[in-house]
Protein backbone atom coordinates (compact mmCIF):
# COMPACT_ATOMS: atom_id res chain seq x y z
CA UNK A 1 0.00 0.00 0.00
CA UNK A 2 1.60 3.83 -0.91
CA UNK A 3 1.15 6.25 0.98
CA UNK A 4 -1.39 8.08 -0.42
CA UNK A 5 -3.85 5.34 -0.35
CA UNK A 6 -3.17 4.51 3.70
CA UNK A 7 -3.67 8.29 4.05
CA UNK A 8 -7.09 7.82 2.46
CA UNK A 9 -8.21 4.09 4.26
CA UNK A 10 -6.68 5.93 7.98
CA UNK A 11 -8.39 9.23 7.34
CA UNK A 12 -11.29 8.35 9.94
CA UNK A 13 -11.03 11.43 11.28
CA UNK A 14 -9.20 13.22 14.42
CA UNK A 15 -9.50 11.07 17.65
CA UNK A 16 -12.31 11.26 19.96
CA UNK A 17 -11.98 9.62 23.38
CA UNK A 18 -16.43 8.95 22.95
CA UNK A 19 -17.83 8.13 19.90
CA UNK A 20 -21.55 8.20 19.89
CA UNK A 21 -23.58 6.21 18.97
CA UNK A 22 -25.94 7.67 16.08
CA UNK A 23 -29.62 7.88 16.67
CA UNK A 24 -32.50 8.61 13.57
CA UNK A 25 -32.47 11.83 14.77
CA UNK A 26 -28.74 12.71 13.95
CA UNK A 27 -28.71 15.81 11.78
CA UNK A 28 -25.37 15.22 9.61
CA UNK A 29 -25.94 19.14 8.09
CA UNK A 30 -26.31 20.35 11.41
CA UNK A 31 -22.97 19.05 12.87
CA UNK A 32 -21.10 19.81 9.51
CA UNK A 33 -21.96 23.50 9.59
CA UNK A 34 -21.55 23.63 14.06
CA UNK A 35 -17.73 21.55 13.56
CA UNK A 36 -16.04 22.52 10.34
CA UNK A 37 -15.13 25.69 9.19
CA UNK A 38 -16.03 27.46 5.32
CA UNK A 39 -13.00 28.19 4.23
CA UNK A 40 -11.98 29.27 0.57
CA UNK A 41 -10.42 26.01 -1.76
CA UNK A 42 -6.65 26.26 -2.60
CA UNK A 43 -6.70 28.02 -6.34
CA UNK A 44 -10.15 28.57 -6.14
CA UNK A 45 -11.07 30.94 -3.99
CA UNK A 46 -13.87 31.99 -5.10
CA UNK A 47 -15.37 28.54 -3.95
CA UNK A 48 -15.94 27.81 0.13
CA UNK A 49 -15.87 24.52 1.36
CA UNK A 50 -16.81 23.21 4.82
CA UNK A 51 -13.65 21.99 5.63
CA UNK A 52 -12.39 19.50 8.58
CA UNK A 53 -9.85 20.97 11.08
CA UNK A 54 -8.10 19.76 14.21
CA UNK A 55 -11.22 20.38 16.29
CA UNK A 56 -13.75 19.33 13.90
CA UNK A 57 -14.54 15.56 15.64
CA UNK A 58 -15.30 14.17 12.55
CA UNK A 59 -15.35 10.35 14.33
CA UNK A 60 -18.62 11.16 15.85
CA UNK A 61 -20.12 11.34 12.17
CA UNK A 62 -19.40 7.63 11.99
CA UNK A 63 -20.74 6.99 15.97
CA UNK A 64 -20.20 3.45 16.88
CA UNK A 65 -19.88 1.64 12.93
CA UNK A 66 -17.11 0.55 12.54
CA UNK A 67 -17.72 0.34 8.62
CA UNK A 68 -19.20 3.81 8.76
CA UNK A 69 -17.67 5.63 5.35
CA UNK A 70 -14.04 7.85 6.22
CA UNK A 71 -14.99 11.53 5.64
CA UNK A 72 -12.87 11.97 2.25
CA UNK A 73 -15.29 15.34 1.98
CA UNK A 74 -13.99 17.08 4.27
CA UNK A 75 -10.03 17.25 2.76
CA UNK A 76 -8.94 18.43 -0.47
CA UNK A 77 -7.62 15.97 -3.06
CA UNK A 78 -5.77 16.18 -6.17
CA UNK A 79 -7.96 14.62 -8.53
CA UNK A 80 -11.31 17.01 -7.57
CA UNK A 81 -9.57 20.07 -7.37
CA UNK A 82 -7.37 19.65 -10.72
CA UNK A 83 -10.93 19.11 -12.32
CA UNK A 84 -12.38 21.52 -10.83
CA UNK A 85 -9.58 23.80 -11.46
CA UNK A 86 -9.89 23.17 -15.55
CA UNK A 87 -13.41 23.57 -15.26
CA UNK A 88 -13.27 26.72 -14.03
CA UNK A 89 -10.58 27.90 -16.57
CA UNK A 90 -11.91 26.18 -19.71
CA UNK A 91 -16.47 26.32 -18.91
CA UNK A 92 -17.01 25.53 -22.43
CA UNK A 93 -16.53 22.22 -21.60
CA UNK A 94 -19.64 22.00 -18.92
CA UNK A 95 -21.33 24.89 -20.39
CA UNK A 96 -25.04 24.45 -21.80
CA UNK A 97 -24.48 20.46 -20.57
CA UNK A 98 -25.99 18.31 -18.45
CA UNK A 99 -23.59 17.10 -16.05
CA UNK A 100 -22.94 14.25 -13.79
CA UNK A 101 -19.85 14.41 -10.98
CA UNK A 102 -19.25 11.15 -9.57
CA UNK A 103 -18.41 10.39 -6.59
CA UNK A 104 -18.76 14.01 -5.71
CA UNK A 105 -17.47 14.60 -2.10
CA UNK A 106 -17.20 17.81 -1.09
CA UNK A 107 -19.20 18.77 -4.23
CA UNK A 108 -16.37 21.08 -5.24
CA UNK A 109 -16.67 19.86 -8.91
CA UNK A 110 -20.25 20.14 -8.94
CA UNK A 111 -20.35 23.42 -7.69
CA UNK A 112 -17.81 24.74 -10.48
CA UNK A 113 -19.98 23.31 -13.12
CA UNK A 114 -22.82 24.55 -11.89
CA UNK A 115 -21.11 28.33 -11.69
CA UNK A 116 -19.55 27.33 -15.50
CA UNK A 117 -22.88 27.53 -16.77
CA UNK A 118 -24.00 23.54 -16.97
CA UNK A 119 -27.55 23.09 -17.91
CA UNK A 120 -27.82 21.03 -14.61
CA UNK A 121 -25.75 19.11 -12.27
CA UNK A 122 -25.98 15.42 -10.60
CA UNK A 123 -23.74 15.01 -7.57
CA UNK A 124 -23.64 11.06 -6.55
CA UNK A 125 -21.42 9.55 -3.94
CA UNK A 126 -22.10 6.46 -1.77
CA UNK A 127 -21.35 8.35 1.87
CA UNK A 128 -25.00 10.23 3.24
CA UNK A 129 -22.47 12.35 5.47
CA UNK A 130 -20.95 13.42 1.76
CA UNK A 131 -24.55 14.11 0.54
CA UNK A 132 -25.10 16.64 3.51
CA UNK A 133 -21.32 18.25 3.25
CA UNK A 134 -22.14 19.19 -0.50
CA UNK A 135 -25.68 20.53 -0.25
CA UNK A 136 -24.50 22.69 2.53
CA UNK A 137 -21.40 24.08 0.33
CA UNK A 138 -23.87 24.15 -2.92
CA UNK A 139 -25.52 26.60 -0.75
CA UNK A 140 -22.76 28.28 0.03
CA UNK A 141 -21.58 29.08 -2.99
CA UNK A 142 -24.85 30.21 -4.56
CA UNK A 143 -25.80 27.19 -6.56
CA UNK A 144 -28.12 24.37 -6.83
CA UNK A 145 -27.61 20.84 -7.75
CA UNK A 146 -29.17 17.33 -7.68
CA UNK A 147 -27.59 15.38 -4.94
CA UNK A 148 -28.21 11.13 -5.54
CA UNK A 149 -27.05 9.27 -3.03
CA UNK A 150 -26.24 5.77 -3.93
CA UNK A 151 -23.52 3.52 -6.25
CA UNK A 152 -24.32 4.35 -9.22
CA UNK A 153 -21.36 1.75 -10.77
CA UNK A 154 -23.57 -0.82 -11.26
CA UNK A 155 -26.51 1.12 -13.06
CA UNK A 156 -26.92 1.60 -16.62
CA UNK A 157 -25.21 4.60 -18.44
CA UNK A 158 -26.66 8.34 -16.78
CA UNK A 159 -28.98 10.98 -19.18
CA UNK A 160 -26.13 13.47 -19.26
CA UNK A 161 -23.74 14.80 -21.52
CA UNK A 162 -20.66 14.58 -19.67
CA UNK A 163 -19.63 12.68 -16.81
CA UNK A 164 -17.00 14.19 -14.74
CA UNK A 165 -14.80 11.46 -12.13
CA UNK A 166 -12.33 12.76 -9.73
CA UNK A 167 -10.16 10.41 -7.32
CA UNK A 168 -11.98 7.49 -8.08
CA UNK A 169 -8.66 5.78 -8.81
CA UNK A 170 -6.94 4.84 -5.60
CA UNK A 171 -8.18 1.31 -5.00
CA UNK A 172 -7.66 -1.75 -7.52
CA UNK A 173 -11.02 -2.80 -6.73
CA UNK A 174 -12.99 0.51 -6.76
CA UNK A 175 -10.78 1.39 -9.98
CA UNK A 176 -12.17 -1.90 -12.09
CA UNK A 177 -15.53 -1.05 -11.56
CA UNK A 178 -15.59 2.67 -12.17
CA UNK A 179 -13.47 2.32 -15.26
CA UNK A 180 -15.81 -0.61 -16.40
CA UNK A 181 -18.77 2.19 -15.74
CA UNK A 182 -17.37 5.30 -17.55
CA UNK A 183 -16.52 3.23 -20.54
CA UNK A 184 -19.95 1.49 -20.48
CA UNK A 185 -21.09 5.68 -20.63
CA UNK A 186 -18.31 6.30 -23.46
CA UNK A 187 -19.62 3.63 -25.33
CA UNK A 188 -23.02 5.33 -25.09
CA UNK A 189 -21.81 8.70 -26.28
CA UNK A 190 -21.18 10.89 -23.35
CA UNK A 191 -17.99 12.49 -22.96
CA UNK A 192 -15.72 11.03 -19.87
CA UNK A 193 -13.43 13.60 -17.84
CA UNK A 194 -10.72 11.80 -14.92
CA UNK A 195 -9.28 13.89 -12.33
CA UNK A 196 -6.24 12.14 -10.83
CA UNK A 197 -2.76 13.14 -8.80
CA UNK A 198 -1.30 9.60 -10.80
CA UNK A 199 -2.16 7.22 -8.28
CA UNK A 200 -0.95 3.66 -9.20
CA UNK A 201 -4.64 2.25 -10.46
CA UNK A 202 -5.14 4.64 -12.70
CA UNK A 203 -4.99 3.01 -16.15
CA UNK A 204 -3.42 5.35 -17.94
CA UNK A 205 -2.85 3.30 -20.98
CA UNK A 206 -6.26 3.40 -21.70
CA UNK A 207 -6.69 7.53 -21.27
CA UNK A 208 -5.40 10.54 -22.60
CA UNK A 209 -4.04 13.10 -20.98
CA UNK A 210 -5.25 16.54 -21.64
CA UNK A 211 -4.22 18.88 -18.84
CA UNK A 212 -1.91 19.18 -15.69
CA UNK A 213 -2.01 20.97 -12.87
CA UNK A 214 0.23 21.10 -9.49
CA UNK A 215 -3.02 21.01 -6.98
CA UNK A 216 -3.17 20.77 -3.15
CA UNK A 217 -3.71 16.96 -2.06
CA UNK A 218 -4.26 15.79 1.43
CA UNK A 219 -2.33 12.38 0.47
CA UNK A 220 0.55 14.51 0.89
CA UNK A 221 -0.81 15.54 4.37
CA UNK A 222 -2.97 18.01 6.49
CA UNK A 223 -0.09 20.79 5.47
CA UNK A 224 -1.61 21.24 1.87
CA UNK A 225 1.52 19.82 -0.05
CA UNK A 226 0.93 19.99 -3.72
CA UNK A 227 1.03 17.40 -6.13
CA UNK A 228 1.28 16.93 -9.82
CA UNK A 229 -2.44 15.63 -11.29
CA UNK A 230 -3.71 15.37 -14.39
CA UNK A 231 -7.19 15.53 -16.37
CA UNK A 232 -7.77 12.99 -19.06
CA UNK A 233 -10.40 11.82 -21.32
CA UNK A 234 -11.65 7.96 -22.29
CA UNK A 235 -11.09 7.05 -25.37
CA UNK A 236 -14.75 5.84 -27.34
CA UNK A 237 -14.76 2.12 -26.72
CA UNK A 238 -14.54 0.10 -30.04
CA UNK A 239 -17.21 -1.73 -31.32
CA UNK A 240 -17.12 -5.41 -30.47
Amino acid sequence: MDDQTERMTSVSAEADPQPQKRTSSFDASAFIARNLRLLPVPGLEHIQLYTAHSGSRLSRLGGTNPDAPAPYWAYGWGGGAVLARHIAENPQIVCGRRVLDLGTGSGVVAIVAAKAGATSVVAADIDDNAIAAARLNAGANGVEIDLVHGDLLEGPPPSVDIVLAGDLFYDEALAKRALAFLETCRAAGIDVLIGDPYRVPLPTEKLRCIAEYSVPDFGLGSEGGEVRAGVFSLAAVPDR
